[in-house]
């Protein structure tokens, strides 16, 4: 038999290749590249290898994202943003906010921590009252030095009358910048008091005396007063009772009578002096300050001496009238 010529051996050795590659499903790549020019070649067609393109179908969806070996990556040496850059920016935002810090320290002073003792004392600073039905909050901080103003004196007649004392000279000065704010929380405070001290019938002791003009309540604020009390209150005061009337005070309540009523007005009694207060009153738990008992005396010394005098002046007048008939007669 004739040898097969080179392009039929090669075509041979090719389909033998591509048989044995198509078992496993895809072609083998040639090995050779035959060049042309070739002497005793007819005729010889150039062939390039294709790349391997794997056409199976049973692929699972990881094996699509498989990466390759030289791919594979270590992320324990890669440099994150906590170790490498974001550390410096730590650095240089702390930097300035311990400088801001310590400027601030030297200018404000730490607030202080309160203790449970501190914090119920600051509970108590406002108290929450119900006058004419409608609530109110009272600031007792700020008339914690004027709570003085009123006061119970303990009970008259059959026992349950009640003595209800209110002392004009521990009211605030009028030349204070908060004058306002202290006497609308202290008129607050007067009248809810007011209400709890009375439960039937009682008598208010006003005590003017060593009260200075600048203490004295203004117009507009007895007028409140007396439009806020309740009408129970109203009706169930007895007396008035003012000691140590000043000129002044007569004024504002002679002002006031076109805004009150007339049986109020005739409930106003006028008092001189401590004396004549505890021929009215049990005197037993009314608390009189200081101030007032010093003004008692002096006013008591001076209205003797003026008795005293006046009675030297009339024993002296009565021998001057005698002794003048006598000379006109002689």
């Amino acid at each position: 038999m004739d040898s097969p010529s080179g392009d039929e051996g090669m075509d041979q050795t090719h389909e033998h290749k591509m048989s044995f590659e198509g078992a496993e499903g895809r072609p083998a790549p040639p090995t050779s590249l035959p060049l042309q020019g070739q002497v005793g070649v007819a005729s010889q067609r150039k062939k390039l290898s294709a790349p391997r393109i794997s056409l199976s179908l049973d692929q699972s969806e990881d094996d699509l994202f498989d990466t390759p070996d030289d791919l594979d990556i270590n992320v324990d040496d890669l440099d994150t943003p906590d170790e490498a850059d974001y550390t410096d920016h730590e650095i240089d935002w702390e930097e300035p906010q311990a400088s801001q810090s310590e400027s601030v320290k030297e200018t404000v002073e730490p607030i202080p921590t309160y203790s449970a003792q501190e914090e119920r004392q600051d509970s108590k600073l406002w108290r929450t009252v119900i006058i004419g039905e409608q609530e109110h909050r009272i600031n007792m901080k700020s008339i914690e030095p004027y709570q003085k103003v009123i006061s119970h004196g303990g009970y008259y007649g059959n026992g349950a009358n009640a003595i209800i004392v209110f002392a004009a000279c521990f009211l605030p000065d009028s030349d204070r910048e908060d004058y306002h704010e202290i006497m609308e929380n202290l008129f607050l405070y007067v009248i809810s008091t007011l209400e709890l001290m009375v439960a039937e019938d009682y008598m208010i002791v006003y005590l003017n005396g060593a009260t200075p003009h600048r203490r004295t309540p203004g117009f507009n604020w007895l007028k409140r007063c007396y439009q806020m009390i309740d009408r129970r209150l109203r009706k169930n005061l007895k007396s008035f009772i003012i000691v140590h009337p000043s000129w002044f005070i007569r004024t504002i309540l002679a002002i006031t009578k076109p805004f009150i009523s007339s049986k109020f007005s005739s409930k106003i009694k006028y008092v001189n002096s401590l004396a004549e207060l505890k021929e009215l009153i049990p005197m037993e738990y009314v608390h009189i300050p200081e101030c007032i008992i010093r003004q008692d005396e002096e006013l008591r010394e001076a209205a003797e001496n003026s008795k005293i005098s006046s009675f030297l002046q009339g024993s002296e007048n009565p021998q001057e009238s005698i002794a003048q008939p006598n000379a006109s007669s002689s």
